[in-house]
């Protein structure tokens, strides 16, 4: 409950400042974070830590074109509620960087998925909770339709399902 709230929150503020015409002030970086990197088959990833490093994993992805500082405003709610927050940066964004530099390049859904379950993968994380938006969403619904014995939680933010489904709909 605590990650869906928080998930609505930051899309609800990030909607309401969009309708007003309003660009949305940036929030502090997130003060007890931690930045470290890992590798995984492909990447090196950077991320940041916060929270309690027993407490339950919680994984929050960044859309295009944001990165990690988007969910400044959600981790300390959660830090706070004991989990232990992972924010990684996408592929592409930020410190995290092809471990050869010949890999191709490419976002496509499936890769950034097998990124998210790699990143869980290279910290011993056999079981996790994940929110994500526009292409974190992407790669959160990945990730937990073929490994729902990983994903115990998720929230899907945004994105093209989303975006169909409400047109359709009309």
């Amino acid at each position: 409950r605590t990650l869906l709230k928080a998930g609505l929150t930051l899309f609800a503020g990030h909607r309401t400042a969009s309708a007003l015409g309003r660009s949305q002030s940036a929030p502090p970086p997130n003060a007890g974070a931690r930045l470290r990197t890992i590798d995984t088959p492909i990447l090196h990833i950077g991320f940041e830590e916060s929270g309690n490093p027993q407490g339950f994993p919680i994984i929050l992805l960044h859309g295009f074109p944001d990165d990690v500082r988007a969910w400044d405003g959600v981790a300390p709610p959660l830090v706070k509620d004991g989990y232990r927050v992972l924010v990684p940066y996408l592929r592409g964004y930020g410190t995290t960087s092809f471990r050869n530099p010949a890999s191709p390049r490419t976002a496509e859904q499936a890769a950034i998925g097998q990124d998210l379950i790699d990143f869980a993968e290279a910290l011993a994380l056999p079981r996790f909770a994940v929110a994500g938006y526009d292409w974190g969403n992407r790669a959160a619904c990945i990730a937990a339709a073929l490994h729902p014995d990983r994903v115990r939680a998720a929230v899907f933010i945004g994105g093209a399902l989303g975006l169909f489904a409400w047109r359709t709909a009309r």
